[in-house]
C-alpha cells in the first residue's frame, strides 16, 4: 500500500504543478508592470523637469490664501499685485478711475459681466489688445478678472499687460461670481 503512495508523491513531483506555474507567472507579470510604471513615471519627470512648459509638482491649493494655482513653473506670479478682498476692489470701482478688463470667454462675458468692464479674452489677447492700447495709456490703472480663484485666466492676462508695458495692473482674484454675489454692479 505504502508504495503506491510513494509512487503518486514521485510521479507529483516529477510533473510541474500548474497552479505553482501561474503563481510563477503572475509573479513575473506584476514584477514587469510595476517596471514599467517607475519607468514611465520617472521618464515623465524627467519631460516635465526640463520642457519649458513643465507644471511646477507643487501649487497653491488652498483658496484662503489666494487663486488656486498649478502654474508652469517658469510662469511669473507676484502676489502684490492680487487683490483678494471683494469689498477693495469695489472701493477702486467706485472710484471711477480703474478699468475692469474681463479675461473670460466672449461667451461668458455676454451672460454678464462687471458694468463697463471691457472684455478681452485671454485666448484672444493678440487681436484684441490693440483696442486697448488705443483707448488706454500705459498709466492706467487696470483690475483683471475671470470666473473665480479657481481660474487662472486672470493672472495670465495681468502678466501679458504687465508684460506689454502697463504699468498699474492687478488680480481681483474672487472673480465675477463673487463681485455678483454681493450685489455689486453687473450688466
Amino acid at each position: 500500500m505504502w508504495h503506491f503512495e510513494i509512487e503518486l508523491l514521485k510521479t507529483y513531483l516529477t510533473y510541474p504543478n500548474p497552479l505553482l506555474g501561474a503563481i510563477n507567472n503572475m509573479n513575473t507579470i506584476l514584477k514587469r508592470a510595476l517596471l514599467l510604471l517607475v519607468l514611465a513615471v520617472s521618464v515623465a519627470l524627467v519631460v516635465n523637469r526640463f520642457s519649458p512648459a513643465g507644471i511646477a509638482l507643487i501649487g497653491q491649493w488652498d483658496q484662503d490664501k489666494g487663486a488656486i494655482s498649478a502654474r508652469a513653473k517658469d510662469e511669473i506670479h507676484d502676489s502684490r499685485f492680487v487683490i483678494d478682498n471683494i469689498e477693495i476692489a469695489k472701493l477702486s470701482y467706485d472710484s471711477g478711475e480703474t478699468l475692469f478688463v474681463d479675461a473670460r470667454s466672449n461667451d461668458d462675458y455676454n451672460e454678464g459681466h462687471i458694468k463697463g468692464a471691457m472684455s478681452l479674452p485671454i485666448g484672444e489677447f493678440d487681436v484684441k489688445v490693440e483696442n486697448l492700447i488705443n483707448r488706454y495709456l500705459l498709466d492706467q490703472s487696470i483690475v483683471t478678472y475671470c470666473s473665480g480663484r479657481t481660474c487662472e485666466d486672470s493672472h495670465r492676462l495681468a502678466q501679458k499687460l504687465i508684460d506689454f508695458g502697463y504699468e498699474s495692473v492687478s488680480i481681483m482674484i474672487d472673480g465675477f461670481s463673487a463681485w455678483k454675489e454681493n450685489g455689486y454692479p453687473v450688466e
